[in-house]
């Protein structure tokens, strides 16, 4: 078994919780939420990335708001709609029981 892609295809499906949860405690640019998933070791590219914040945003769970920089074009930064954070909510209630799951199966 490849023990690397296993750990990258748990990453996959956590990824869009993970993204949610970071915009849960602010508006963040793309590249924000970048670092952060890395810092975190849940690796992510800007080809990954913004096809998922699109995805979030037509079902309704993101807005953005375009701010000018100073440094350059201006940035589209993100946030969660009251949408997303009641589905951020039922997200980290099946969390906690997948995890309980799983500890349940693997201290027995």
């Amino acid at each position: 078994m490849d023990l690397e892609n296993n750990k990258a295809q748990m990453r996959k499906g956590i990824l869009e919780y993970c993204i949610l949860s970071v915009l849960s405690r602010n508006s963040c640019y793309a590249s924000d939420i970048i670092k952060e998933l890395k810092e975190a070791e849940v690796i992510v590219v800007e080809g990954t990335l913004y096809p998922l914040l699109t995805r979030q945003k037509n079902a309704g769970l993101l807005s953005y708001r375009w701010e000018e920089s100073l440094q350059g074009p201006p940035r589209k930064y993100y946030e969660l709609t009251e949408e997303g954070r009641r589905y951020l909510a039922d997200l980290d209630k099946s969390w906690m029981e997948l995890v309980e799951s799983v500890n349940h199966i693997r201290t027995r």
